[in-house]
This record gives C-alpha cells, sequence and structure tokens, in this order.
C-alpha cells in the first residue's frame, strides 16, 4: 500500500475526512496508522537497535561529555584559514636568507587586506593571495647549539675540501625543535639549533657553497615540500601531528597551545604546511600498509560517510584493520574502493552487508549488526515483525552461547563439537522463517529476510570455524576516533587534505597497534625524508 505523500497530506482536513463514505474512511485510516507506525518506529531508532553509528544520538541523549568546546575551535580554525597566513623562514630559499644569517627577516612589512571581489568574480581562494606582500619572522631565539654546514666536494673539479680551506658562512636560519628526555633526564624540552652554509673556496679557485638536503613529494600532494630548511623541527612535527590528529585540537588551538605552553608561537600556515610535510615524508609507507592489508590472514572492513568540501557527492572514510596494520582510505563507496585495497586479499573478511563486501567467498557477517536490526523489529508496531524479530534475535542468542562454548574447547576424551549439524533444526527453522517473508508487505520484516536469505553463508560461517569473531567490532573501533574528529572538523576541504589525513592516521594507528610509540617514528621519519634519504620500514610486532 503506498504512503500518503506530502502533497495529499496537506489536502487532508477536518471536513475532508467526515465527508468521505465509511468504507474510504475506513481506507484511508488503514493508510494513515501504517504511515504513523512508521514513522514511530524511525523515531524510535538510535544505534542500539538499528545501523545507525553512535555518533547519530542527539547531544542530550549521549552519556558522553559534550565537546562545544573542540566545536567552537573548529570553527575558530575555518576562520583563521580564511585569513592570510605569514610566511616563516622555511619558505624563503639560501639565496633570499643571505643577508641575513641569524635567520631574521629585515624591514618586514605588514600585510594588507585584499579588497572585496566584485560581483560576478570567482570567490576568493582561502590563505595568502597573489602579489599580496608577505610577513617574515623577526624573533630571534636564545640558541642552544649551533651546526655549521659545510660542502664536502668540489662542485669545479670535484676533489675533496679539507678543513683548512678557506670557508666563509654565507647564509643560515634557526629551528626549534623538541627533545625527548632520557632515563637521566625525563621529559621534553625546546631545543633551538642556529645552522650556518658556508661557503668553501677550492685550491682550485672554485667556490662551493652547502646546501640544504630536499626529500622527493608524492606527486598528489601539491603544496607539500620535503627540505632542512625549516623553522619546525622533526621532534615539534610530530607534536603538532599528535596534537591535531590524535588530540583533535585544530589549527587556531595548536597555535594558542605553542605560544602560551611553549613559548614559540607559528602560524596558521606554518602549522598547515607541517602537517603537510609530515604526509609527503611518511607517502611512501602506503604501500608497505596495503601490503600488509593483503596478506592479513583476517580483516575488519568498515566505512563512514566522509564530507569533502570541493566534492559535490559524499566520500566515505574506509577502514581496513588486521592485528598488525590499520590503513584509511577516503573515497565513493562502490565496489573499486574494495577492488584496489583488497587486489589478491585471500583471508577472512569481516564486514557488514553493504554490496561492495560481497565479491569475497571467504567473508563474515557482523552479528551485532543483525542483532540490532532484529530489537528495531521486535520494538516495532507491526504484530507479525515482532515475532519475526524475536525469532531472528533468540536463534542468534543461542547460536552465540555455543559459539563461545565451542571455544573454550571440547571436554577431554570427547570429539569436536559440529555446531551446524548440532544446531541443524534452530538453523533451519531460521531459513523457514526468512523463506516465507522474502515477499512481505512490512518493508522491515522483508528487508530483514532478505538480507538473511542473501547473505546466509557469510552470517553462518562462524558455526564452522567458531575461532572466527562474530562482530565487526574491531573496525567500528577504529572508526570511532575519527568520527568526532569529523563531527569536529565536518571533515575535510580538498582530496590533497583527505590523503593528508588517512595518511598520518593510518601511520598513527599501525605503530600503536604494534606496540610502538608513531611519534617517535615520524620524527626519525621527517629526519630522514628531510635529508633525502630513504623512510624507513614501519616499526614490527616485538621489535
Amino acid at each position: 500500500m503506498p504512503h500518503l505523500t506530502d502533497h495529499s497530506l496537506r489536502q487532508l482536513d477536518a471536513e475532508y475526512v467526515q465527508s468521505l463514505e465509511r468504507l474510504a474512511l475506513c481506507d484511508l485510516s488503514v493508510r494513515l496508522l501504517e504511515d504513523l507506525k512508521e514513522a514511530r518506529e524511525r523515531l524510535s531508532q538510535d544505534p542500539s537497535n538499528s545501523s545507525r553509528p553512535p555518533s547519530s544520538r542527539a547531544p542530550w541523549e549521549r552519556l558522553q561529555t559534550t565537546f562545544e568546546a573542540e566545536e567552537d575551535a573548529a570553527q575558530e580554525d575555518e576562520q583563521a584559514a580564511k585569513q592570510a597566513p605569514g610566511t616563516e623562514p622555511a619558505s624563503r630559499t639560501p639565496d633570499e636568507a643571505a643577508a641575513s644569517v641569524d635567520g631574521t627577516a629585515a624591514g618586514a612589512v605588514a600585510g594588507t587586506a585584499s579588497p572585496a571581489p566584485a560581483t560576478g568574480t570567482p570567490p576568493r581562494k582561502p590563505g595568502k593571495q597573489p602579489g599580496a606582500p608577505g610577513v617574515g619572522r623577526t624573533q630571534v631565539l636564545a640558541a642552544n647549539d649551533t651546526q655549521i654546514h659545510r660542502p664536502s666536494v668540489c662542485a669545479g673539479c670535484g676533489k675533496h675540501l679539507i678543513e683548512t680551506d678557506t670557508a666563509v658562512v654565507f647564509t643560515g636560519f634557526q629551528s626549534v625543535d623538541l627533545r625527548w628526555g632520557e632515563a637521566d633526564k625525563p621529559g621534553l624540552w625546546l631545543w633551538v639549533v642556529n645552522h650556518r652554509y658556508v661557503e668553501v673556496t677550492c685550491g682550485c679557485g672554485h667556490q662551493t657553497r652547502a646546501v640544504p638536503g630536499q626529500g622527493e613529494v608524492d606527486a598528489a600532494l601539491t603544496g607539500a615540500r620535503l627540505s632542512e630548511w625549516r623553522l619546525v623541527g622533526p621532534g615539534l612535527v610530530s607534536l603538532i601531528v599528535a596534537l591535531h590528529l590524535r588530540f583533535r585540537m585544530s589549527r587556531a588551538r595548536m597555535h594558542e597551545f605553542l605560544r602560551e605552553w611553549l613559548g614559540r608561537p607559528l602560524s596558521i600556515g606554518t602549522l598547515h604546511q607541517t602537517l603537510q610535510e609530515a604526509a609527503a615524508a611518511l607517502a611512501p609507507a602506503e604501500q608497505e600498509l596495503i601490503q600488509s592489508v593483503q596478506t592479513s590472514g583476517l580483516l575488519h572492513a568498515d566505512e563512514t560517510a566522509w564530507p569533502q568540501q570541493d566534492q559535490e557527492h559524499l566520500l566515505w572514510l574506509w577502514v581496513f584493520i588486521s592485528q598488525t596494520v590499520v590503513y584509511y582510505t577516503i573515497a565513493g563507496r562502490g565496489k573499486k574502493t574494495v577492488l584496489c585495497v583488497l587486489a589478491g586479499f585471500g583471508g577472512w573478511l569481516m564486514s557488514d552487508g553493504w554490496f561492495s563486501y560481497r565479491g569475497y567467498g571467504q567473508r563474515l557477517r557482523c552479528w551485532a549488526h543483525l542483532q540490532r536490526k532484529a530489537k528495531g523489529l521486535m520494538e516495532g508496531f507491526h504484530p507479525e515483525g515482532r515475532l519475526f524479530g524475536r525469532q531472528v534475535h533468540d536463534t542468534l542468542e543461542q547460536l552465540m552461547a555455543a559459539v563461545y562454548a565451542a571455544r573454550e574447547g571440547p571436554a577431554s576424551g570427547t570429539a569436536p563439537v559440529d555446531l551446524p549439524r548440532e544446531h541443524a533444526t534452530l538453523i533451519e527453522a531460521l531459513r523457514l522463517a526468512c523463506t516465507q517473508r522474502l515477499g512481505h508487505a512490512h518493508g522491515k520484516t522483508r528487508a530483514l529476510a532478505v538480507e538473511f536469505y542473501t547473505d546466509w553463508d557469510a552470517i553462518f560461517q562462524v558455526l564452522k570455524h567458531p575461532e572466527l569473531p562474530l562482530t565487526n567490532n574491531e573496525a567500528e573501533r577504529a572508526l570511532r576516533h575519527w568520527v568526532i574528529s569529523r563531527n569536529l572538523s565536518h571533515g575535510t576541504r580538498t582530496s590533497v587534505g583527505s590523503r593528508v589525513f588517512t595518511l598520518l592516521a593510518s601511520v598513527i594507528d599501525t605503530c600503536r597497534l604494534r606496540g610502538h610509540s608513531p611519534w617517535r617514528y615520524i620524527t626519525t621519519a621527517i629526519t630522514d625524508r628531510r635529508a633525502g634519504r630513504p623512510l624507513a620500514a614501519l616499526p614490527q610486532v616485538g621489535v
């Protein structure tokens, strides 16, 4: 029976209803009753009785503390990103800095606001506008150390340069780093270094200059740059990544934290460049992560909506997690993403009922999703739907208890338990109930019956292999942290921002899963990649 449309409902009033004949009135009443029941069922849906994510609860229904402060931070971040950030010394070349070996910018000029765009012109891009004057850093910090950078080989004759050769400092800059303490001196402290680059005159008369190291950057990360000529040291880069990704701080809040707690203010633009640089340094690890995913024996997969402002269509944040690897990617929700990530995968795949996963024979279905849907039917208004929901719920509960008992192993001297044969009557009764409701008039009853009928083998595969998981909790827990972050930041702006986010998140969670500190690994990765050296392999479990 079709639902009443909004157009039809607007035409219904007391006078019209009273004018209907008895049979027509009864027919209309039945249709209104069905619509009312369905509307009430939708209103009563929550994460405990449907597939809705926990983040869909209203704020007053949540048990955890609200995150109003972080939401304000996300708004501050959005406003701050629209302002033209100042340029740091990292954006200058050695030749441009030759006049100031202390890394200061002489004669810095304050930037002026750009005029409002004329009517009909495209919207202004965020950040510094072409032709606008920059703002340089004028603060000179007390240095803890000085590093002299000398060339080792003459660029003219190719001979090795020696200490006695004439050397002159021609440029330099300051870097601010964060160092970890040792056993005798625990804690963290800031470490300021004066970097000095010298020009050496060879015996052949050729003058050779030392140059900062450069690292190759993935072409997809447009705007990122890997160079030793940077204000922010590797340890401080790791802290900024931790504040933003792990502790969900906006760029504006990070700026406030660094200024008030560490006494080292960094512009919004510098913080943004630092996050991009960290992702560029870790980009080579993506292939290692994908390879670990594809060789996993058991993999959990899930996805959640992820807005990207430059895309008209909603994208999805995917997670693929095993015992040793976590890999995130942001893409569409179709089969293409699964086929790309899981090319050659031959292990067990635990997922929900989304069709993109159905191409894998060794697939497992999450029973928690099915139980929530059964509970939703039990709490509904349709009589047969409530009976079917009760049967599904009770059947799954009984079979789950049998699986848990089988995991403890058979009693001494007895044969292993054959769960499909032992519970054949119960399983067959559920199969018959599902088959009878494939064309049921009640939509939710029909949908659950079709879901069981379509994924029957994947749902009850665990009865043949009770050591396998019953739920997809591993993937859902991995996504939870980033769902909260999404609600605060409203996703990402561009494909570059999405790639930066997924690269950093994958490395952070993989290191933590393997029992290692991601921050020390990121510090080492930044140091090596800035110098042009290859990225070290991700730390392994137990190493």
